[in-house]
């Protein structure tokens, strides 16, 4: 028609490209990623920091695409595991909680991680966890016994084959008496006199991990979130329970994709502070770059789980200076420059694909590299 004129094709990746976990995850409007974070009762280990790496760089591909983003990373400040850990210090367990918090926070930007948008903890939330508690209660999604309210696990939850073990290794196996189901799990727990405690309807107490994190992110984000983020080792029964519980509430799914980063293993088994099979942030970052922390986090297929050697360090740093030297590269005209970053860009589109995008940036040199060291934030 008279007054139209042709446009040219859109060149490289678009927000709708974005493949997450193998499937399109097309955005629209703004991401919004809720990420699991600490239960402060301890320094930040490289296996936990992985998971925020990998939730920044998620964010950074986002922003490359011209998409706003709005993340939430909460901090766990009321648990069990937290108070115990106070006690055998000495301390209050709030105190304790701030003060590992502040050091988690070092670590963080130290390793070029944004600061979230939200930082919801758990003490400060009490209130809305009882309204959602409430919710659950009049929907018969969960019952009181004895000053407990348990949530009523539906008869469809969503259970890997080693959910019995992964059941008892956060405790939930062992909530008390009263549970009707095998599977149900304790969202408000009686506190005893040496417990951190709450007046609530059902009496002074202390609400359950998982629905202090479904509470929190309905408060942050409403019904549903883009990304629910976390450890493979969080799967079962924390993001399990946690999408569950918002779903039985909002009557919505939770999350369009669940981003379960690979678990981080140290001298054959995983990396986890309940062992202690540790290697610390602080630590690494006193020998070697933040650069070279996150190129060796981020140099893999981020759900594979892996084993930290302390010799791929210094291969990670040398890839760091690679990349650097193959940004100042003059290359050909233009429309290669172009071509060769819009493939770069369309391999970290595709489920954050970094050995790819890596080995296309340092083959074509210039603005590639440059847009890769810009994104991976080395």
């Amino acid at each position: 028609m008279p007054g139209r004129y042709a446009l040219p094709p859109q060149r490289g990746p678009r927000a709708a490209d974005l493949v997450l976990a193998g499937r399109p995850l097309p955005l629209t409007g703004t991401l919004r990623v809720w990420t699991c974070g600490i239960t402060p009762y301890d320094v930040t280990h490289l296996g936990h920091a992985a998971t925020f790496l990998w939730t920044d760089l998620l964010l950074s591909v986002a922003e490359r695409l011209g998409v706003k983003t709005i993340s939430s990373r909460n901090v766990t400040d009321i648990d069990d595991v937290l108070t115990a850990a106070a006690d055998r210090g000495g301390r209050r367990y709030d105190e304790l909680a701030v003060t590992q918090e502040f050091a988690f926070d070092q670590d963080m930007a130290a390793l070029g991680v944004a600061r979230p948008d939200l930082s919801p903890r758990a003490r400060a939330h009490v209130p809305e966890m009882i309204q959602f508690i409430e919710a659950l209660l009049t929907l018969d999604r969960a019952y009181l016994r004895d000053g407990n309210v348990f949530f009523r696990a539906p008869s469809d939850l969503d259970r890997p084959a080693d959910a019995a073990s992964a059941f008892a290794e956060f405790g939930d196996a062992d909530s008390g008496a009263g549970r009707e189901g095998e599977w149900d799990v304790l969202v408000w727990k009686a506190s005893g006199e040496d417990d951190p405690a709450w007046p609530s309807p059902w009496g002074w107490g202390r609400p359950g991990w998982h629905v202090e994190c479904a509470a929190m992110a309905a408060s942050a984000f409403g019904n549903s979130v883009d990304v629910l983020a976390g450890g493979a080792d969080l799967a079962f029964p924390h993001h399990t329970f946690q999408a569950a519980m918002a779903s039985a509430v909002s009557g919505c799914r939770f999350a369009r994709s669940q981003m379960h980063v690979g678990t981080v293993n140290y001298q054959g088994s995983k990396m986890a502070k309940s062992t202690g099979n540790l290697v610390l942030v602080s630590n690494l970052l006193a020998e070697h770059s933040g650069a070279a922390l996150r190129m060796l986090v981020l140099n893999r297929a981020w759900a594979e789980p892996w084993e930290y050697v302390a010799a791929d360090l210094g291969a990670a740093a040398a890839l760091v200076e690679e990349l650097h030297t193959a940004a100042g590269r003059a290359i050909g005209p233009t429309s290669s420059a172009e071509a060769a970053t819009e493939a770069m860009l369309t391999a970290l589109v595709r489920d954050l694909d970094v050995p790819a995008a890596l080995a296309l940036a340092l083959e074509s040199g210039g603005t590639a590299a440059r847009v890769l060291a810009d994104v991976l934030k080395v």
